[in-house]
């Protein structure tokens, strides 16, 4: 207790013990130039000494108070404090001269140099003694946990440096793969090889290492995680070190994760220059405008400057939002924009937006994704997936437009919810349109789980986290693809730019992930400790509510992989899938409308048993307890 009160004085106390020694080395130093010059005789003259250190303490304590030399932060103590010391030791040695001079003294340039140097050597060594006896005494706090830190670049040095001033939280150890820093010390705090990691993580007995690695080393991150959670320590990932203020305690740790972080990969490089190529000067149309994926995809096309981005979307508020984000982006890049409300199952209002625009590329990304509510308002799900998507396409090929992109999913491949098995219908509409309509290019985009989208685990973990848990996942071993938003949308931009007709494009988005190792992920990631059922210790519970109406175990992106081509980015892989005839599409969009004419959500499944290869019935608890999934 002594000692921690030592450390952590408030704020006037400190400030008041710098004056009073400040005050104590101006007298100091004074004696001391007399004594080293032989001159303690004009001290001892009672008319001289009176006058002289009245005068020469109270104005030097002016000009020390003046400078703020109390106000010095001794944790922050650097080189800009050791100016303003000599600064200050300046004015005060001018001041000696002026004050010795008006009462007789003599030898006053020698005297004032003396007097300068004691008062600059004491103040700043006053300053760094006190240092180093604080952070003796906070280093030896029993109360402080002993933690390592991974990466001795600067990050990790600015981050130690900022650990230097928490009582809960001691830098140890430093481990980097750099040769160079291996066998260095970098205040005080020893650098080891990552290679010797498990073995000097037990012989200093530490059970938490803080990642301090650039956000360009995300492979390498992933790595080390991984390796450390084998060993069985804690990892946390931190913020940038401005973010870790002195005083305020573990809640510094605590951050939001972003969706690079649990990708599991680095992200996909998509630049290519064919991108901005294809819609360069077009006139490009988006449906679906506001939503997630397409909100992303107007904001990439936007970079391409394309003559107008024609936004289309159902929801007002979306609209808005999407439009008001992008108004003045648009007019700096000299894009026209334009923005409709309407419905894509409403034929005369899609046509005549293209009529009016002159559309020539449409990306069509409206859709209702959620797998939960679209289970349970299954007609509502096949009028707007299917039946808008073959009112767009068909307005599309009466425009005589140049190319049309659909947004698929993974779920679409052998689906086991409606959801699901109403984007493949749609994407069935797509390709027999292109037998149709060989002019036009029409081609599909499809992948897998989008982090951050609207409905996605990442926000959702984020907000049970944030609540303090559970955090919820429906079974231990379900897994998924998962990809960003922006490698989503640059992936539909390049089907568009690579279409060559019926094209289903996929993107090698690595191995599928686990939910459950994802929530794990995310609870560390954003400070906290995962905690084990039946266990005391840990922030955040993991909690299997069981798989939801329609949901696999695991996604697949195609449905035979012997079909898949190359393209001219190998990260983009180009699939040749089965397709029905044109009568059988036709059949299937007439029943289709007269299900959903006579609100008969029976028949409607029965046509997607019909039409959809794979599918097979939902099984599962009811939807209304689970959480919605992503696209």
């Amino acid at each position: 207790m002594l000692i921690q009160g030592l450390t952590t004085l408030p704020r006037h106390v400190v400030r008041r013990i710098l004056v009073l020694s400040d005050t104590f080395l101006i007298i100091a130093s004074v004696v001391l130039a007399f004594a080293l010059q032989g001159d303690l005789a004009t001290l001892s003259t009672p008319s001289f000494t009176y006058a002289f250190f009245v005068e020469i303490t109270l104005m030097g304590v002016t000009i020390v108070m003046s400078l703020r030399l109390h106000c010095i932060k001794l944790v922050m103590f650097n080189s800009k404090d050791v100016s303003k010391i000599a600064l200050a030791t300046g004015c005060l040695s001018l001041l000696f001269i002026v004050c010795a001079a008006l009462h007789g003294a003599t030898g006053l340039v020698a005297k004032a140099l003396i007097f300068g140097t004691a008062f600059f050597s004491g103040s700043v060594g006053a300053r760094v003694v006190t240092i180093a006896i604080l952070s003796y005494f906070r280093d030896r706090n029993s109360n402080r946990q002993s933690v390592a830190i991974f990466g001795a670049g600067s990050a990790g040095i600015q981050l130690a440096s900022a650990l230097r001033q928490s009582h809960l939280l001691r830098p140890v150890i430093f481990f980097d793969d750099n040769l160079h820093l291996q066998g260095m010390a970098i205040g005080g705090i020893p650098v080891l090889d990552a290679k010797r990691m498990k073995a000097s993580l037990a012989y200093y007995k530490i059970e938490m290492v803080l990642i301090a690695l650039p956000e360009s080393a995300k492979e390498r991150r992933a790595v080390i995680i991984e390796q450390l959670e084998r060993i069985g320590v804690k990892v946390r990932v931190l913020p940038p070190f401005v973010d870790m203020l002195a005083g305020r305690g573990n809640e510094a740790l605590f951050r939001t994760v972003g969706a690079d972080e649990i990708l599991g990969r680095d992200a996909v490089d998509l630049e290519t220059p064919e991108i901005a190529k294809t819609y360069a000067g077009r006139v490009v149309m988006v449906t679906g405008a506001g939503g997630s994926i397409g909100s992303e995809l107007c904001r990439q096309i936007l970079n391409c400057r394309p003559a107008k981005i024609v936004l289309f979307e159902q929801s007002e508020f979306n609209l808005y939002q999407i439009d008001f984000e992008l108004r003045d982006l648009a007019a700096q890049h000299k894009v026209q924009l334009s923005t409709y409300l309407g419905s894509v199952t409403d034929p005369v209002r899609v046509r005549h937006v293209l009529a009016q625009e002159n559309v020539e590329i449409i990306f069509h990304a409206a859709a209702y994704k959620h797998v939960p509510i679209v289970e349970n308002n299954e007609l509502e799900g096949a009028k707007n997936n299917v039946i808008g998507t073959n009112v767009v396409a068909e307005a599309a090929a009466e425009a005589n437009i140049e190319r049309f992109i659909l947004v698929s999913t993974d779920k679409a491949v052998r689906p086991t919810n409606i959801m699901g098995a109403t984007k493949r219908m749609a994407e069935l509409v797509v390709q027999d349109l292109q037998t149709r309509e060989p002019e036009i290019k029409f081609s599909m985009v499809r992948f897998g789980n989008v982090l951050g989208s609207s409905g996605s685990v990442l926000p959702l973990f984020q907000t049970q986290i944030e609540a303090g848990g559970p955090v919820t996942v429906t079974h231990q071993e379900v897994s998924r693809f998962f990809m960003t938003i922006s490698e989503a949308a640059r992936l539909v931009l390049l089907a568009g730019a690579y279409a060559e007709g019926g094209d289903v494009f996929v993107l090698d988005m690595g191995k599928p992930q686990k939910i459950m190792d994802i929530a794990h992920r995310m609870i560390e990631l954003s400070g906290r400790a995962v905690k084990k059922p039946g266990s005391e210790t840990g922030d955040i519970e993991i909690v299997v509510t069981g798989l939801r109406p329609g949901e696999k175990l695991y996604e697949e992106l195609l449905l035979d992989h012997k079909n898949l081509c190359a393209t001219p980015n190998p990260k983009i892989l180009r699939a040749e899938e089965a397709m029905l005839g044109p009568l059988e599409v036709a059949g299937m969009l007439r029943d289709l409308n007269a299900a959903i004419k006579f609100a008969n959500a029976a028949h409607m499944r029965e046509i997607v048993r019909e039409r959809v290869d794979g599918y097979h019935e939902p099984q599962g608890a009811s939807v209304q307890q689970y959480q919605m999934d992503e696209i």
